[in-house]
């Protein structure tokens, strides 16, 4: 009767992971071994483990990033002009907690994307909340919200993003309309969020693709100077791996 009542009562309060460990263990005659702590401490932790999987599962989800990319995969092999020791530290994520920035530069097909999803990755396994966005995607979705009326939620919801990816910056030239849409969400993020930019300029010809000079410099200015530059070169991995199956870049 007092088994049932513990099953009973795991399940009211939702704790399904440690009712299930708890029915595993019902199971297992060795584990009369273990004193009451040592049995007690392994419910708890698959619990809190199903948990943290399921909290993760959700940030990714939520995330859309392009790419599955983990950061252990990123291949080194080939020369990028990739610094491993700055890939180690921003893998930490201590640049989320003091909301740096990361901007991205290089042709077409080094692995911008894969590095800003892997770090994405990054941001979701230490459990923050991550959004990917390509940015003529970002720019349609605020003209819309501007037209139905959800343009101050919208803008107030990627606020709350504690990592904001851009990929695809400069692809074309900004107009003085979209420079100034831009210009609303990095203000908003400035030294309160952090972002990641990917773009095939390099970062100093940024200026030149924000048509309006005035916002091109408030613009840079909240972006550049409280952010990691990276600049990968080298041949397009695309073709270096298309004969191959694996995802790394």
């Amino acid at each position: 009767m007092l088994k049932q009542q513990t099953l009973d009562q795991l399940a009211d309060m939702r704790l399904k992971d440690m009712l299930e460990a708890y029915r595993r263990q019902q199971e297992q005659p060795s584990i009369l071994e273990l004193s009451f702590e040592e049995r007690f401490s392994l419910l708890v932790e698959y619990e809190w483990r199903a948990r943290r999987n399921r909290h993760l599962q959700r940030l990714l989800k939520q995330a859309h990033l392009r790419i599955p990319a983990c950061i252990e995969d990123i291949d080194y092999n080939c020369p990028r002009n990739l610094d491993r020791k700055l890939i180690a530290r921003l893998s930490t994520g201590e640049w989320l907690q003091q909301h740096q920035n990361v901007l991205i530069s290089g042709p077409t097909g080094v692995g911008k994307t894969y590095l800003s999803c892997a770090l994405g990755n990054i941001a979701c396994r230490i459990g923050y909340s991550t959004r990917y966005y390509r940015v003529s995607r970002l720019l349609e979705e605020l003209v819309i919200a501007k037209g139905d009326g959800t343009y101050s939620k919208f803008l107030s919801d990627l606020k709350k993003i504690q990592l904001l990816i851009l990929d695809d910056w400069g692809l074309n030239s900004f107009t003085s309309a979209e420079s100034r849409e831009l210009l609303e969400v990095v203000e908003d993020r400035n030294q309160q969020r952090s972002t990641i930019i990917a773009s095939q300029l390099p970062v100093d010809h940024w200026n030149q693709i924000l048509t309006d000079p005035t916002l091109a410099d408030a613009i840079l200015d909240r972006l550049v100077h409280n952010a990691y530059k990276i600049s990968i070169k080298g041949e397009s991995m695309r073709k270096l791996k298309a004969q191959t199956p694996d995802q790394s870049i």
